[in-house]
């Protein structure tokens, strides 16, 4: 079950070579202990197996060899494609999506996080029931959970899938009521609240476990940190402050999870602040901030208020600091939170937004507006 053929064809798209590096990171996240990568070249992906039927050969005789379980493809397949894989082939395939599930699987560790990861899971099945299946085209009859007269299996499963969406979404939405009294809560008490977001992997868990002295979760892996945390910490000339860690983002996240995950990432929207950890040391950064901001616009949150916060200078070699824009607001500070430089800075940076807010709030209703 470790044992894994990972696939990533080149379309012709740039930074290729750190998509397939990002690929196998995100396969070992999952488990793929033991791998064989098949990389190839193509124009455009083929209507029935993605890759073409010589590439397809390639990969059967690599699964052989490894004894491998399982198939993974860096791209989005068809239900088409993936059940042609799958005959072929005589393993279980999966693509990019289904991938990032099973590590959201193995990572959700609350009970919103679970609730989120199998809704997600069931979006994803709705779309290709027609895999799991060869016996659709019988008809059944019956009452009840047997289906009606003349229900087709397929109807009656995706019936079923739907009723359990149904189910999901309301505890879901129960979750996000409970949120919301405390959003207020601390909207009444005039208190500065603060999400960090960025890539995964950029650093999130270790800046925030820096900054509240808290014990989450953090690893040298993609999607170490899938579960919401947050905590309040003390600024100096600032008083408190609520910060919280995000899951993190990636290139071509799937749709369903943002879809599943969006009552948590509105935290992201309704922060007063966000602090957009980059990864200072990655040859793809500019790349990453790119994905960051899509992921951002696509929840409503791209007109949020914005610090950027370079982690591991250690690593890149860059000095601790901060810098500011032609207006003279904070525009980006450098820190390591595994080393605790720069941390100074940034505690200064939330400290002035912190003013700021206050300021805004106590500023006469004219003035508001005319800001």
């Amino acid at each position: 079950r470790r044992a894994a053929v990972l696939v990533c064809l080149d379309f012709g798209d740039d930074g290729f070579d750190e998509a397939v590096g990002e690929f196998v990171r995100l396969a070992e996240s999952a488990g793929a202990n033991r791998h064989a990568l098949v990389r190839g070249g193509r124009s455009r992906p083929d209507p029935k197996f993605f890759a073409g039927s010589g590439k397809v050969t390639e990969i059967g005789e690599a699964a052989r060899a490894l004894n491998a379980a399982s198939v993974i493809f860096n791209h989005q397949l068809s239900g088409a494609q993936q059940r042609n894989l799958e005959k072929e082939l005589g393993r279980r395939v999966l693509d990019r999506t289904e991938l990032i599930l099973e590590i959201f699987s193995q990572r959700a560790r609350t009970h919103e996080g679970k609730l989120q990861v199998e809704l997600a899971q069931l979006e994803h099945l709705s779309t290709r029931l027609v895999r799991g299946w060869t016996h659709l085209e019988r008809q059944r009859g019956g009452l009840g959970k047997t289906g009606g007269p003349g229900e087709k299996q397929l109807e009656l499963d995706r019936r079923t899938i739907d009723q359990r969406k149904r189910l999901l979404r309301g505890k879901l939405e129960e979750l996000k009521h409970r949120r919301e009294v405390q959003r207020r809560s601390r909207a009444r008490g005039a208190v500065l609240s603060v999400s960090l977001v960025g890539y995964t992997n950029a650093g999130k868990s270790t800046l925030f476990n820096a900054l509240a002295k808290a014990r989450a979760y953090e690893a040298d892996k993609l999607f170490a940190t899938l579960d919401t945390t947050t905590r309040r910490i003390y600024v100096p000339q600032a008083g408190e402050v609520v910060l919280s860690d995000t899951v993190g983002f990636i290139r071509e996240l799937p749709h369903s999870l943002v879809a599943a995950f969006r009552a948590t990432l509105e935290e992201t929207v309704r922060a007063d602040l966000l602090l957009h950890v980059v990864d200072s040391a990655s040859p793809s950064r500019e790349q990453q901030m790119a994905d960051v901001d899509a992921v951002l616009a696509g929840i409503g949150a791209d007109r949020m208020p914005r610090l950027q916060v370079w982690n591991k200078i250690d690593v890149s070699g860059l000095a601790p600091g901060l810098e500011r824009d032609e207006y003279g607001r904070i525009s980006r500070v450098l820190v390591s939170a595994r080393t605790g430089a720069g941390l100074g800075e940034l505690r200064g940076a939330l400290a002035e937004a912190a003013r700021e807010r206050l300021s805004a709030k106590q500023a006469p209703a004219s003035q508001a507006i005319s800001i």
